[in-house]
């Protein structure tokens, strides 16, 4: 079975085109610790081959490969020409995506997690303003016993109101995922069973995918996850789009166990 390999980085030289398809060059960094014994591995480089076909689909250009940081999915091959190929491992292109950069994350980050962050920066200068305006007074004992509980009080009133913006945001984030959705799980507890991983999705439809996360924020539809196992039952192309965008968490809705 033919080795798979992934590549994920920008383009060290230029775009060269070909007949039927496009050719630049990559390189990954190896290993940080080599084992005892064995001399440390620095740059690889990589001649990656992709159908124009596929190439146009991503928006690329001449220019912006250099600056755009890519994922490359595809196997290794040691039949090109060297002329066609110089770098030390040729990959057959099968799969490109372009990832987004943080200025990108930034902005298509859902309205209702930055208006939490907002709430909650806003809760901490109105806590730090009311540290500033207390001064002590010099009074007497029974006096600063008083002046004592009469803080205590307005602190108590004020802080009640920062817990409950804490809590708004979240009942806000589910109104922004799918229709379905019934949680947000983390991305790493979700267990893929074995038959999921053999297969690989149809790249264009994968493609289509994340370009809505990237307009909307967010997925098009929730996984589906056992209750209790939290196995994937189906959404296997979103868990990759999910995967591929890093995203923490994702929208799911559970299938219960048949007893």
């Amino acid at each position: 079975m033919p080795h798979k390999i992934t590549l994920t980085g920008s383009a060290t030289g230029p775009l060269r085109e070909y007949d039927r398809y496009v050719a630049f060059d990559m390189r990954e960094k190896g290993s940080p610790s080599a084992p005892k014994g064995l001399k440390k591995s620095t740059f690889i480089s990589y001649t990656v081959f992709v159908a124009k076909k596929a190439f146009n689909k991503t928006g690329l250009t001449k220019k912006s490969i250099m600056h755009e940081k890519i994922l490359i999915q595809g196997e290794p091959t040691l039949d090109i020409p060297i002329d066609e190929c110089p770098g030390e491992v040729g990959v057959i292109c099968f799969q490109i995506t372009v990832l987004p950069n943080k200025k990108d994350k930034e902005e298509n980050e859902p309205t209702d997690k930055k208006e939490a962050k907002q709430e909650a920066s806003a809760a901490q200068q109105e806590v730090a303003a009311t540290k500033q305006e207390e001064k002590p007074v010099t009074t007497s004992q029974p006096a600063a016993n008083e002046e004592k509980k009469a803080e205590k009080v307005q602190t108590e009133v004020k802080e009640t109101p920062v817990q409950e913006k804490k809590v708004e945001p979240q009942k806000k984030q589910m109104t922004n995922q799918p229709k379905g959705t019934q949680d947000l799980l983390s991305f790493d507890e979700i267990i893929v069973p074995e038959e999921f991983l053999k297969t690989r999705p149809n790249p264009q439809k994968t493609q289509k995918v994340i370009d809505f996360v990237k307009r909307t924020g967010r997925l098009d539809e929730p996984l589906t996850i056992e209750k209790g196992s939290n196995i994937l039952k189906d959404g296997y192309r979103r868990y990759i789009v999910a995967k591929t965008l890093k995203m923490d968490k994702v929208p799911v809705m559970y299938e219960y166990q048949k007893s």
